[in-house]
């Protein structure tokens, strides 16, 4: 049996009633959004505190809470990839303080924050039951269309 040779942190990362994405801007191509997050590194203590590192290398950003609440697996050439997704909530965030390498490297493209509306009937106003936990996604092929274009 193969190992785990690669893992990842990422967040379904909410603002207020909104979703946070990082839109991805390369030359040629046309622009795509991805979720905050990216690699675990040897250093990170934990899986979540790969997660609270990216969102402060990628969006200047620390959180309130995160809630593990779905796992990737990806066949990699050598063994599998996993990805630790999280629902989480956005205390502050100050893209000026952004540290993460991809904004040194300018061959790398555009890494802007954006923000997109969340239906209501997505994550119910309260976002949270009685046990403050954050609801897992859920998600209706049928409702896409009433997601507003991620705006800037």
């Amino acid at each position: 049996m193969t190992g785990i040779v690669k893992r990842n942190a990422r967040a379904i990362l909410l603002e207020g009633d909104e979703l946070v994405l990082i839109k991805r801007t390369k030359h040629g191509r046309e622009p795509y959004w991805v979720s905050v997050g990216g690699g675990v590194e040897e250093e990170d203590a934990t899986i979540e505190a790969a997660l609270h590192r990216e969102v402060f290398e990628e969006l200047g950003g620390k959180l309130e809470r995160a809630e593990l609440v779905h796992l990737i697996t990806d066949a990699l050439e050598g063994g599998v990839g996993v990805q630790h997704i999280f629902a989480a909530r956005l205390e502050s965030m100050d893209l000026a303080t952004r540290t993460g390498t991809e904004f040194d490297k300018p061959e790398r493209g555009g890494h802007d924050a954006v923000r997109a509306v969340v239906p209501r009937f997505v994550l119910p106003a309260a976002h949270a039951g009685a046990s403050g936990r954050l609801p897992p996604p859920r998600y209706d092929r049928r409702s896409w269309t009433g997601w507003s274009a991620p705006r800037s």
